[in-house]
């Protein structure tokens, strides 16, 4: 009866409180509070300058029953209770916490819970100044015992024996504890009276308490119906402690599996941590870890975390928005040079204000809820390398403003520059290319040297007039192309002339570079450039009922580069380019309509580049000996193959301890040679001539 009066005596009590409540007066936030915890915070909202708070036991009314208001009079502790107030400038905090355990009573204990419900007490916390009420927050506290339990533990722990050798469950079907189980035979609180009840009907197998029976291959075990003749000379001789049924045959030592890591083992030598980089190595840093930067990989996408390789250049752009952007490597982490020192990178900051190149996409958003932020466009460093060694790394960083919404076009770029070289379009060095370095090219007939060999590097919609261009890249088959805007009314013969232009703009140069480090004033060092013109028809085919359509247009532009390996420099081969052919390929352009037929049509046009490797130089003829001799033990043409008759008898046959097979060899061996000997017809002589 008194838990369900409480409720409604608070209700009366909060009713009273709250009825002199004014708009704008200082409150406590909220007014009222169910504790179920020992503690429990609260806002006051107003100004807490001069104002006294203090918690009182709520006392109640003997006769009505009923809790009465507490005064100003108070303190900060009632009871069991203490109040902590945090004062702010238009808000404090406060709280209300319990000082006493909440630990159930052990015999014989005292300053605990008698009962589950340990705590059923009401609170009152005033807010007062000038001993006037400003404020006033009623708590109901009912509160639980904690059920851990934080006695002491006996010492006195179940050994669990280990099942490698002993089963963990001796008796599985004893499943009642201080009872015997029916049919259970190895239950010790089975009486034999009881057992003789059910003898004949004891559970069998691992379930009836035979944990441990003996396997087939035992020589004593007699499970098996048909037992072939051959049992006893092939039976295992063992103790049952050896069973398969309690997971091992034997207890061998056990070896501490090596987890992988991304991190690589370093060649070392006394002093040094790295005893230098070779061409297409990893480039590590001071933590021993790989220095990446965003690169593509196969499938077209960017690698956030990519490995940077030892001379090779690259030059990438990856699309990221602002929820998809990623920060790479840190610029302050230290690089291993390759002789064991570190050296920090020198960079530079820039600011980019005209992002017009890099943002490709915006959507429209309202101005209030775009959100921008401070990120990285673009990238560019510089490697001054020397032999195996990393000289310097120099990094221009532009930074510029990207906001919600927008597409982001990120570069990266790397190059290594060599430390003897001041022209920076010589990348490679000594003496041949390298692949994965721009091919030169110059114009020899020119005043002007410069000249360069580029393939397309389309942008945006793919147009031709939006493209740029790119440098044809030594070792590495390429094949890019844009589109072209045609009308129907199209001339054939200025289209051919259009196009003709377009494909020669990329072919700056009139000679190649032999070698990467080829000097102008050399004529020796470059070869000339072969150009096969394009096939021109003088027939208009776009005129009468042959309207839109052109013959013989050269749409694709076919770079073929020959090479030779010509030696090695400290084990780096070295390649020579031998000539460079460039010819046409054309086409029918034929008008025609998309989704809605217009005026224009588009007509794709390409540029193929293809490295062809030849010998340096060509095989020396064999001589008519040397061509029976080499046929005579050829393993790709012969039926019997001479010298792999013989592997298993070599060490290089792994299929057997090499012991093994030298004496399987001699053996075999002295079988031929005795088959031989007894098949010569003076060994019968000699045979007879014995028995005589």
């Amino acid at each position: 009866m008194e838990a369900a009066v409480l409720p409604a005596l608070l209700l009366v009590l909060l009713a009273e409180l709250c009825a002199g409540q004014r708009a704008g007066d200082p409150v406590f936030q909220p007014s009222f509070i169910h504790m179920s915890g020992p503690r429990v915070n609260f806002l006051f909202l107003g100004n807490p300058s001069g104002v006294h708070f203090s918690i009182h036991l709520s006392p109640r009314d003997e006769e009505t029953g009923i809790l009465q208001l507490a005064n100003c009079n108070g303190s900060e502790s009632a009871g069991d209770w203490n109040l902590n107030v945090t004062r702010g400038m238009n808000i404090s905090k406060l709280t209300v916490s319990l000082s006493r355990t909440l630990q159930l009573c052990l015999p014989n204990a005292t300053d605990c819970c008698t009962a589950p419900l340990c705590v059923v007490e009401t609170l009152q916390v005033l807010a007062c100044r000038d001993s006037v009420m400003l404020a006033h927050l009623l708590v109901q506290a009912e509160i639980y015992a904690n059920s851990s339990f934080t006695g002491n533990v006996s010492e006195n722990a179940t050994v669990i024996p280990n099942q490698v050798f002993q089963p963990l469950g001796s008796c599985p079907c004893d499943l009642t504890a201080g009872a015997c189980d029916v049919r259970c035979c190895c239950d010790l609180e089975c009486s034999p009276d009881l057992k003789q009840l059910f003898n004949e009907s004891c559970f069998t197998g691992v379930f009836g308490g035979d944990v441990n029976p003996p396997f087939d291959h035992l020589c004593s075990s007699q499970s098996m119906e048909y037992v072939p003749d051959w049992f006893p000379f092939l039976c295992v001789q063992s103790s049952l402690n050896n069973t398969p049924f309690l997971g091992y045959f034997y207890h061998g030592s056990i070896s501490t599996p090596k987890v992988p890591s991304f991190k690589i083992s370093l060649q070392t030598s006394p002093g040094k941590l790295f005893i230098g980089y070779k061409k297409g190595d990893p480039i590590m840093t001071e933590e021993n870890e790989y220095f990446t930067i965003p690169q593509q990989s196969m499938a077209g996408q960017c690698v956030v975390h990519a490995p940077v390789a030892y001379l090779q250049d690259f030059d990438v752009r990856c699309l990221t928005s602002l929820k998809s952007y990623e920060e790479g490597l840190p610029h302050h982490v230290r690089i291993n040079s390759g002789t064991g020192d570190f050296i920090h990178q020198n960079v530079v900051y820039r600011n980019i204000t005209d992002t017009g190149k890099f943002i490709t996409e915006s959507e429209s958003l309202p101005a209030a809820e775009v959100l921008c932020q401070n990120v990285t466009f673009a990238e560019h460093y510089t490697f001054i390398w020397k032999g195996k060694n990393i000289e310097q790394v120099n990094v221009t960083v532009f930074l510029g403003s990207l906001c919600d919404g927008e597409i982001l076009t990120q570069r990266f770029t790397v190059q290594f520059l060599s430390l003897e070289s001041t022209n920076t379009t010589e990348l490679s060095g000594n003496p041949g290319y390298q692949v994965g370095k721009p091919v030169r090219a110059a114009n020899l007939n020119a005043s002007d040297t410069s000249g360069s060999l580029n393939i397309w590097q389309p942008a945006g919609r793919g147009l031709c007039t939006s493209a740029t261009h790119t440098p044809v890249i030594f070792g590495l088959d390429s094949l890019s192309g844009c589109t072209l805007e045609v009308g129907i009314d199209e001339d054939c013969s200025l289209l051919r002339g259009n196009v003709t232009e377009k494909l020669n703009s990329l072919i700056q140069a009139t000679h190649i570079g032999k070698r990467d480090n080829s000097s102008h004033s050399e004529p020796n060092d470059w070869v000339e450039i072969i150009r096969l013109d394009p096939f021109n028809s003088d027939t208009n085919v776009s005129t009468g009922i042959f309207k839109g359509i052109c013959a013989d247009i050269p749409a694709n532009l076919n770079i073929r580069i020959i090479f030779a390996e010509v030696g090695a420099v400290q084990g780096i081969p070295q390649r020579e380019i031998l000539a460079v052919q460039i010819s046409y390929s054309t086409v029918i352009w034929q008008f025609q309509c998309g989704l809605t037929c217009e005026n224009t049509s588009f007509l794709p046009i390409t540029a193929a580049v293809q490295f062809i490797k030849v010998p340096a130089q060509p095989p020396i003829p064999m001589t008519r000996s040397q061509s029976n001799y080499w046929r005579e033990f050829d393993c790709n043409r012969d039926d019997v193959c001479w010298p792999q008759l013989f592997y298993p008898v070599t060490r290089f046959y792994t299929g057997e301890p090499y012991s093994q097979c030298l004496a399987k060899g001699l053996s075999l061996a002295f079988l031929v040679l005795l088959a031989a000997i007894m098949s010569n017809p003076w060994f019968s002589r000699f045979w007879n001539t014995c028995l005589v």
